[in-house]
């Protein structure tokens, strides 16, 4: 493994400069890695928009933020159901109404280890429906703005990319066989990591390199992913590795980093480069082939494209 191109430390958010001016589109900021995003971005002077489904905890989350970063800060809240396409169209239609520039979009939220197969209201299963065509219909839609902003779209997967079945299960995408939370969601992951490097080919291939799309994940941080959305099982195996877990903060790094450091890679893999990539130092780390597998990738587009009906205006 090379050495980190952050020194040892790797990548922090000391390195942010000011943002004033800046907008920032995030999902899923009302705790975990999310907030400490959405916290640290405004602390640099950004303008952040949150995408959230309950209007109640993003209220709360703009008045502990107010209290602890000052009245002046500017963020407002978008209410958004990520795992239904209607409430992410409305959603995209009122961030273009509001914001006129869009400097990076974060895609954060996720559903994780849902333990039965549950169906979205669009009919498929939950985890991928919710990670990853939510999140292809809301980029798909923002990407106009995006490239007229010369912006990134960077979304947070997961470690789970490189578990499961490590492909795309195009015969059964709702696992009417064989259904397990783990399998599910590793490959709604897998889909969402894919979907960004897909996506850089046909940036390149139009000519279009003003935009920058990025993958990145946590590490193994303490969020509540898995008690919001997991069974009993996952929860007590969370709670037991928590010892070798890392705080929310620096679960938010790679995030931040892939938002806003000048000339970064788009091809690397970001995260903590410590132990089993859970922990460590932020920086590019090994993506697996089966993340990059281009006739999946091709499939797996084409796929999204017929089943929500959004075709990206590239």
């Amino acid at each position: 493994m090379e050495a980190n191109q952050f020194g040892k430390k790797g990548w922090t958010p000391d390195r942010i400069e000011n943002l004033n001016g800046k907008v920032f589109v995030v999902t899923g900021t009302t705790s975990g890695t999310g907030f400490e995003a959405a916290k640290i971005l405004l602390s640099k002077g950004a303008k952040v928009v949150m995408l959230n489904r309950n209007l109640k905890k993003a209220e709360d989350t703009i008045a502990i933020l107010k209290q602890e970063l000052g009245r002046d800060i500017e963020v407002i809240n978008i209410q958004m159901d990520l795992s239904k396409q209607a409430a992410v169209k409305k959603a995209a239609e009122e961030v273009l109404k509001t914001v006129p520039q869009i400097d990076a979009f974060i895609c954060n939220a996720a559903i994780a280890q849902v333990p039965k197969q549950t169906l979205t209201v669009d009919g498929w299963e939950s985890q991928m429906g919710t990670n990853y065509y939510g999140n292809w219909t809301l980029q798909a839609l923002l990407f106009p703005l995006i490239e007229k902003s010369k912006g990134r779209i960077v979304t947070v997967g997961s470690l789970g990319y490189d578990m499961g079945i490590k492909t795309i299960k195009f015969d059964d995408l709702n696992w009417d066989k064989d259904y397990t939370p783990n399998n599910a969601y590793s490959q709604s992951k897998l889909a969402q990591i894919m979907s960004m490097y897909e996506l850089q080919d046909r940036l390149k291939e139009a000519e279009k390199t003003n935009v920058k799309a990025y993958a990145c994940h946590p590490g193994a941080s303490k969020t509540n992913l898995i008690s919001t959305s997991g069974g009993l099982m996952m929860r007590i195996m969370f709670y037991l590795m928590m010892p070798l877990t890392q705080s929310a903060e620096k679960g938010a790094y790679p995030q931040l980093m892939c938002a806003t450091e000048p000339n970064l890679d788009q091809k690397g893999f970001y995260g903590p480069t410590g132990r089993s990539n859970w922990v460590g130092p932020v920086g590019a780390h090994e993506i697996k082939p089966h993340a990059k597998d281009k006739a999946v990738a091709t499939r797996l587009w084409e796929l999204s494209e017929k089943e929500t009906g959004v075709k990206w205006n590239i």
